[in-house]
């Protein structure tokens, strides 16, 4: 399914205006980034979208089910349901622009964003909603399968996979912890890592426990194979240098999230994973600056949690504009 909804999208050329101060500015496009323009127009705040492209991560998802009032949608049907409502606004989206920094003019209250492409825009506040990607394995028919087989999300996915056999590939809490919920849904879970466990012993013991559950450590997996669809994996025992392959419709990549927060760090506190440090109303170290979803250290990245802390950070944004002398 392809859409194409046009959403005031203008060049920058066109609505950069130098003597022009916006309300606020949301970077990023993704559930975050629109439920917050939908929140901050409804309070009548003057709003600019900045982003690389629109939905986030959802676009590579392949069904939601876990959304509320909204189910069995695909990831891309999902967000053309978000675009659709925020239409409804007419918020503007400066699309295809990718953030080069963010400064704070500490006498004026006003925040610069610039741009790569060299433009630059005034504003009272700003809310971060720049995402996070998933880590890659970087193996062979990893990309060729996303979507068909390969997925880096088991409480989204998962469900799909109902009583057929997949691989968890990760040795952390997040992956032993995705071993653990697709055991309740899938026939077998085959959960590989190159070394050892990393995760917490508690999570180990119960997932050693698991009937259905198969542990392969000290193996690397090489490639992903399949035809339309992914069949299973080759891998590599590493202690016997022996090949083979693990059949299975489901790979599950849980080796962690990289935040896209590499453009904020030196403006904005980060935690140790580069993660924007938030307080609960989304306020980052700088006041005015909010972020929201993925990028922040809030726990439970999910697409609903996300377009929530959208909507927070756009109400505190109004207040603090509101509190401005």
């Amino acid at each position: 399914m392809s859409f194409e909804i046009n959403l005031h999208k203008k060049t920058s050329a066109a609505i950069q205006d130098d003597n022009k101060i916006y309300d606020l500015l949301i970077l990023g496009a993704g559930p975050a980034g629109l439920n917050a323009a939908l929140y901050a127009k409804r309070k009548g705040l003057e709003t600019l979208i900045i982003a690389r492209d629109k939905g986030g991560q959802v676009m590579d998802t392949s069904s939601v089910e876990n959304y509320l009032g909204l189910p069995s949608l695909s990831g891309e049907g999902l967000v053309k349901k978000f675009l659709e409502h925020v239409k409804e606004l007419n918020v503007t989206i400066l699309e295809y622009e990718e953030v080069e920094k963010v400064q704070n003019d500490t006498e004026s209250n006003v925040k610069i964003v610039t741009l790569k492409s060299g433009k630059a825009f005034r504003t009272k506040t700003v809310i971060i909603a720049t995402g996070s990607k998933p880590r890659r394995l970087g193996i062979t028919g990893e990309k060729e399968f996303s979507g068909k087989g390969v997925c880096y999300c088991a409480i989204c996915d998962g469900p799909l996979f109902a009583e057929e056999e997949v691989v968890v590939a990760g040795g952390g809490n997040s992956a032993v912890e995705a071993a653990l919920d697709l055991s309740k849904i899938a026939a077998k879970v085959t959960l590989v890592h190159r070394s050892q466990f990393r995760a917490d012993k508690v999570l180990v013991d119960q997932l050693i426990q698991k009937p259905n559950v198969k542990i392969k450590l000290a193996t690397e997996i090489l490639e992903v194979i399949g035809g339309k669809f992914m069949s299973g994996i080759r891998v590599l025992d590493k202690e016997s240098s022996k090949e083979y392959i693990i059949e299975a419709s489901g790979l599950f990549v849980e080796i962690g999230y990289l935040p896209n927060s590499e453009m904020f760090a030196g403006f904005v506190e980060l935690n140790s994973r580069n993660e924007i440090a938030v307080d609960r109303y989304g306020m980052t170290s700088v006041p005015g600056v909010f972020a929201a979803g993925d990028v922040t250290d809030t726990p439970y990245k999910q697409i609903i949690m996300s377009a929530a802390d959208g909507a927070k950070c756009a109400l505190a944004a109004n207040d603090y504009i509101n509190n401005l002398k």
